[in-house]
């Protein structure tokens, strides 16, 4: 079963209002095995929202509106359904009474205009709303001759999902066949996305029955595979079966199979081995330390660091001879040679990385281009320093030099 998600409101279409609702809406119907196929966001402009109710309905077996069931005039999710499945509204009599009854136990008069939160679709059922005055509606009908469910829910969430719990949720479940979803992710680090659909698409392609997407973000890609079956077993056994000609796809860049985080499985690895790791950071400027902290437990193999930016604090805190930096210049292989081991040793940390470089948009030159960084990894028997150019602003360069900081780590533990 596929399904659209619906958010009605002008506001969310400003840079100051978000639709929050679909999240935990596609979590509950992912539950039931109910793929979201789209979400859409549509102002408060009736035409424009009963052609995407159309355009929903040709499309997806499930549609949930959530908003634009109030009572004022651009309120007109009502409407607009009911344009879209050429339906009549009515007002209904027990709803009226509801409203009137809701108004009196709060002491307050009613205003008029509340009665349009009365009006229902023909054909459909009113589902009353606990925690608000606009109750849901549920339509089991047609369009173009395929049976459809749409749904309409409140849009503030304290009522949308409550109301959601207690009315539709359980409809759906008597309604809809047993199915199941099983979802994976795996992540791989300093691999191009055009270059990993490259080696991967090959393989995915012969799974239809397996949903693949690949989101590219900060140095890493993630690939999400999804599965719905009528069983448990036989969507995760799809799965995981994709997921294992993946990661041998991927080879070394491959750092999770089941969505962990590279910082995770850089300290995981650590404590496996026994191992502490200390920091000598520059252009990154906190960032490969932040990451590493933000995991709880990181004290066990992380120790800390230096973020040594100045020359002065490149001799002071991570122990690099003033004659390296005078000599090579402070974004050089020695100088990041020297961080590393120097901030093992002052640290007593079983590796020690650093990462130098040239951020910018300033302080580029010919022979060292904005972009330009160099890290180090050293331990007790070796160091070695890589050399890698980032393009994009200074925000860009600095994310991906954190990644391959602690890339570079991953692979010297594996």
């Amino acid at each position: 079963m596929r399904s659209e998600i619906i958010a009605v409101g002008s506001e969310m279409l400003t840079p100051w209002r978000q639709d929050t609702n679909s999240l935990a809406l596609t979590e509950k119907l992912n539950d039931l095995g109910v793929i979201v196929a789209f979400k859409t966001i549509v102002g408060d402009r009736r035409t424009d929202l009963a052609d995407a109710i159309r355009i929903a309905l040709g499309r997806v077996d499930i549609v949930l509106l959530t908003g634009g069931l109030g009572p004022t005039e651009d309120d007109l999710t009502r409407e607009a359904v009911a344009d879209a499945l050429g339906l009549e509204l009515r007002r209904d009599h027990a709803q009226v009474t509801a409203l009137y009854t809701r108004a009196a136990s709060m002491r307050i008069s009613m205003p008029e205009n509340n009665l349009k939160q009365a009006d229902v679709i023909d054909t459909a059922v009113v589902l009353p709303n606990p925690n608000g005055s606009a109750p849901g509606q549920w339509l089991d009908t047609a369009f173009n001759g395929y049976r459809k469910l749409v749904m309409l829910l409140p849009g503030p969430p304290g009522e949308c999902i409550p109301l959601f719990d207690i009315a539709y949720l359980p409809r759906l479940k008597e309604l809809l066949p047993p199915r199941h979803i099983a979802k994976r992710t795996l992540r791989a680090a300093m691999i191009l996305e055009s270059q990993a659909d490259k080696i991967l698409a090959p393989i995915y392609m012969t799974y239809p029955d397996v949903e693949t997407t690949i989101l590219a973000s900060g140095g890493e890609i993630q690939l999400t595979l999804i599965a719905a079956k009528p069983a448990q077993d036989a969507a995760q056994k799809r799965v995981d079966e994709l997921a294992g000609r993946l990661e041998v796809a991927l080879q070394d860049w491959l750092f999770a199979s089941d969505g962990e985080s590279l910082e995770e499985i850089v300290l995981l690895n650590l404590a496996l081995r026994q191992m502490t790791l200390a920091v000598a950071e520059s252009c990154t400027g906190g960032k490969i330390s932040e990451r590493l902290t933000s995991i709880s437990g990181s004290s066990r193999s992380f120790v800390g660091g230096a973020i040594a930016y100045s020359n002065n604090l490149k001799t002071d805190f991570a122990g690099v001879p003033a004659e390296v930096i005078a000599r090579y210049g402070a974004v050089s292989v020695e100088v990041a040679a020297a961080m590393a081991e120097g901030i093992r040793k002052r640290t007593g940390a079983s590796i020690g990385l650093s990462v130098t470089g040239i951020a910018g948009p300033t302080g580029g030159t010919d022979a060292k281009p904005v972009g330009l960084v160099y890290f180090s990894v050293a331990d007790a028997q070796k160091t070695e320093t890589f050399e890698r150019n980032f393009r994009g602003p200074r925000e860009r360069v600095r994310t991906w030099a954190a990644q391959q900081a602690l890339d570079l780590v991953r692979r010297r533990l594996m």
